[in-house]
């Protein structure tokens, strides 16, 4: 299955018009032609089948056939907070990672020990989209703005989720599988390189975040952060 991004497509629409972008991957990549079929997400759980009307390299306009809503709807919505690494290839490679196993929510936090305090939105959200179409998933993760560590829980609903925080200072911990229950709302923090400092983990904790562990072996942000994902994921299945 060869998947499009269409994040402006409805269900209410029959026909539709690529974007620039994906018109020339359908026409000059793949070289699709008029009567050849294709299928559309719009990141919001739909799944279109479409055929090619006119295949233009610009415009290529299509024919929408038949909708599936809600395809592949998870039955847990798993949102990880995670310090920024100093290299941004790490994060970016968590971020294809994660959406491939199953996320729906990340939030960069700028921690006191944090080594990168700002974070460019746009090339994150093109791997986030990639990863989304080679997964062959139909629900996008949101990914929100760099955010303050203190400002960020200050943010949070008090109630409603699951909470947990993953660090590397010696306390009574216990795995995900025994602080969450499936089919809930996860809210996971995963510290910085430097880790959370003391007075960030007793913020969580006065929060209501469960401190927990991810193995024996001490992580890097990037895999600590993805092994919370699956964790997450095989709690689900």
């Amino acid at each position: 299955m060869q998947l499009f991004f269409t994040p402006e497509l409805n269900p209410s629409l029959q026909n539709f018009i690529l974007s620039e972008e994906e018109s020339k991957h359908a026409v000059r990549v793949l070289r699709m032609n008029a009567g050849d079929r294709l299928n559309l997400i719009d990141g919001r759980g739909g799944l279109y089948e479409a055929e090619i009307m006119d295949p233009h390299p610009k415009r290529t306009v299509l024919a929408i056939l038949d909708i599936t809503e809600n395809y592949q709807k998870p039955n847990y919505h798993l949102h990880i907070a995670v310090g920024p690494t100093k290299n941004i290839d790490r994060i970016e490679w968590f971020l294809e990672k994660a959406t491939e196993v199953g996320i729906q929510e990340i939030t960069p936090i700028i921690c006191e020990h944090s080594e990168r305090k700002e974070v460019k939105l746009d090339r994150l959200n093109k791997v986030i989209v990639s990863a989304m179409k080679q997964s062959l998933k139909a629900y996008l993760p949101k990914l929100n703005p760099a955010t303050p560590f203190k400002q960020f829980l200050k943010d949070l609903p008090k109630e409603g989720a699951q909470k947990a925080i993953a660090h590397c200072v010696d306390s009574d911990k216990k795995y995900l599988n025994e602080v969450f229950e499936a089919g809930q709302h996860y809210i996971i923090l995963i510290g910085p390189e430097g880790d959370f400092s003391a007075e960030e983990i007793d913020m969580a904790l006065a929060a209501g975040f469960h401190p927990v562990s991810l193995g024996e072996a001490r992580l890097r942000t990037e895999t600590a952060a993805l092994a919370a994902c699956l964790e997450t994921s095989l709690l689900n299945r």
